[in-house]
Order: C-alpha cells, then sequence, then structure tokens
C-alpha cells in the first residue's frame, strides 16, 4: 500500500513540474511580447522600469500551485487540450504578482520569494523621496492586476466564456482585498477567535489559491461550476486554512534561508498568526505578558523571537499546529474523494493527494 502511495505522489509531483516547467516559458514569452506591444509614452522611463520589476517578482515564481491546480481541475473533465487554458494561468499568476506587491506594501516587507520586494526596490532608488516609491509601488502592483484580465479578454474564445473567466478572477481579486483588509482587522484585537483566523483563510487565501483556479480549470473545460460549488468551496477552504497554518508555523519554527522570509516579520509586525494565537492561548499569564510585550516592537530580536518559541515548545504548540494543519489536509482529502462519481478518477486522485503532501513537504 506504502508504495503504491509513494508512487501516486510521485506522478503527482512529475506533473507539478511539468506544470511549472510549461508555465516558466509560457510566462517568459508572455513578458516578450508585452515589452514588444505595450503602448507607453517613449520618453518614459518609469514605465519599462516597472515592467522590469512585475517580470523579476514574477518570474521568480514559487510553487505555482494555483497554475497545477487550475490545469488539473480541466483534467477532471478531460485528458484532452484545451484552448483558453494558457491564457487563465497567465491571468492567474498576473493577479497574484499584483497581490504580492500589495501585500508587501502593507506589511511593508523588504523581501519576497528570496529576493527584494517590489517596494523596497522602489524605496533603494528613491531613498530620498518616500511617496514617489510607495506610489510607484501601488502604481505598478495595479498594472499586473488590469494586465490579468486584459490577457483574458484577448483570449480567442467564446465571448459567454470569456465572460465567465474574468468574472471569477474579478470574484476572486475582490475576496482576496476584503481578506487583506480583514487580515489587518484580525491583529487588532489580543486574541483573535479561531472562527475569525478561518474567514480570514478563506477571503485572502482559500478563494484565489484554490477555488478560482479550480473554477477557471472547469469552465475552462465545458463544466457547470455552478453545480458543484459548495463541494469546491469546502475542498478549496480546508486546503487554505492547512496552508496558512503551515505558512504561519514556518514564520515561526521556520528556517528564514528556506522560507525565504524574516522569522521576525510576524512578531514585529504584531501579526495574529495561527501560531501567535496558538502561544497566546496555551501560555500563562506571565509567559503571555512577554510575548505580548515582543508582539509589535520593530526592534524585536532574533533572541526575542527564540523565547516565543520556546514558550511555544514548552506548551506544544508546534506539535499541535502540525496536527492540525493534518487534520484540515485530511478534510480537503476526504472532500476531493467525493468527486470521483462525477470526474475522472486520475485527477480527483492529485486532488485527494495534494493537500497532505503539500503539509508533508512543508515540514
Amino acid at each position: 500500500m506504502t508504495n503504491s502511495v509513494d508512487e501516486v505522489t510521485r506522478q503527482m509531483q512529475a506533473r507539478i513540474e511539468n506544470y511549472q516547467h510549461h508555465f516558466g516559458l509560457l510566462f517568459k514569452d508572455y513578458f516578450r511580447q508585452l515589452r514588444a506591444e505595450f503602448d507607453a509614452p517613449r520618453l518614459s522611463r518609469f514605465t519599462p522600469r516597472g515592467l522590469d520589476l512585475l517580470e523579476d517578482l514574477s518570474l521568480r515564481g514559487g510553487k505555482r500551485q494555483r497554475v497545477a491546480f487550475m490545469y488539473e481541475a480541466a483534467r477532471l473533465v478531460t485528458g484532452e487540450h484545451i484552448p483558453g487554458l494558457d491564457e487563465a494561468a497567465l491571468s492567474i499568476e498576473l493577479l497574484q504578482t499584483h497581490l504580492l506587491v500589495h501585500d508587501d506594501i502593507i506589511d511593508d516587507a523588504p523581501t519576497r520569494r528570496g529576493g527584494i520586494s517590489t517596494y523596497y526596490a522602489y524605496k533603494e532608488e528613491f531613498p530620498d523621496q518616500a511617496q514617489t516609491a510607495l506610489g510607484l509601488a501601488l502604481l505598478v502592483g495595479d498594472l499586473a492586476a488590469f494586465l490579468s484580465l486584459r490577457v483574458l479578454l484577448d483570449a480567442d474564445l467564446p465571448s459567454p466564456l470569456k465572460q465567465s473567466l474574468v468574472d471569477v478572477q474579478v470574484t476572486a481579486g475582490a475576496a482576496t482585498f476584503v481578506g487583506q483588509m480583514y487580515d489587518l482587522e484580525r491583529d487588532l484585537p489580543a486574541v483573535p477567535s479561531e472562527e475569525m483566523l478561518h474567514e480570514v483563510s478563506d477571503f485572502k487565501a482559500s478563494r484565489s489559491s484554490a477555488l478560482a483556479p479550480i473554477q477557471l480549470g472547469l469552465l475552462a473545460a465545458g463544466e457547470d461550476v455552478r453545480k458543484f460549488d459548495a463541494t469546491l468551496r469546502k475542498y478549496s477552504l480546508m486546503f487554505g486554512i492547512s496552508g496558512q497554518m503551515c505558512d504561519d508555523y514556518l514564520s515561526l519554527f521556520g528556517d528564514e534561508e528556506i522560507t525565504g522570509k524574516p522569522a521576525t516579520a510576524d512578531v514585529r509586525d504584531g501579526r495574529r498568526t495561527y501560531a501567535i494565537r496558538a502561544v497566546l492561548t496555551a501560555a500563562d499569564e506571565s509567559e503571555r505578558s512577554l510575548v505580548e510585550s515582543i508582539l509589535g516592537r520593530q526592534d524585536a530580536s532574533a533572541d526575542d523571537i527564540e523565547k516565543i518559541r520556546e514558550i511555544a515548545r514548552r506548551h506544544g504548540v508546534d506539535r499541535h499546529l502540525r496536527s492540525e494543519m493534518h487534520r484540515y489536509a485530511d478534510l480537503a482529502c476526504q472532500e476531493a474523494g467525493s468527486w470521483r462519481p462525477h470526474w475522472r478518477d486520475e485527477a480527483v486522485t492529485f486532488f485527494e493527494r495534494v493537500p497532505v503532501w503539500g503539509v508533508e513537504r512543508t515540514l
């Protein structure tokens, strides 16, 4: 049985790597064409520089999980090539680039994907003009959002399908903006409820990282996604919660060299993540006072973070988070299993395996 599961996992990982390779070439070609055709003032220096930064952040990539979800969602319906998938993939990742640029402005984050964030690139270029740096980062991020819609509108597809694809992307983008606002609201209470954290995960991550890509793939394959709305949302939410717990776990316990994000970031920003909430809930009164005295301090040091880690480990917070992310991944797997009567077994197996695989790879 283990050998069979391992083989399925290897096949799944191979498919993901194939999508990553295919999309990497596609994205490079997209930016090459964009530069050749983009309508910009002839004398502008800021416009080509903005495109440089968008391309750099976009091509730095990541797991391309959203792209894999979209292609595999289409495979739920058919194994044949489907027109429009590549354009939808470009739209997904351009919208993600937009979200990352703005997220780094909100968090004042210096790094992203192992390199400098777009916002900090502009801050370095305009050290004495803070508003110019901020304005350019905002505008470049917004440009990526509009490009994500443009690529769908320009696709050689039937108008009703284009309209449906654009509707999914607009809906996902709006949900993520609401999620960003709710994310800031989450950090105001001393200890947010778990339900609140789940809602943040739903709006900020699940809907754009899982639900929208699955909907796009199914729509391109000719499926009526409305018939499966409830199960797709449940799967995406369980997957999103598990993934957010993984991210929050790594933010506190992870290796900066691997995550590409300073371990002090969430603590210095006073963010009430799943990990921080678990620490505050488990700690005794004196420990909680110590944690609260460190949270939100911009000068929080590595030693301060280690104090929080020690409290967390003392109360088994690290083990609890690992258990919970596995539990929600398993719930997503079970939900995907219910799709088998409707869709192709091979692709259903992918969606069954990927939540647990994501957790195991993280840890």
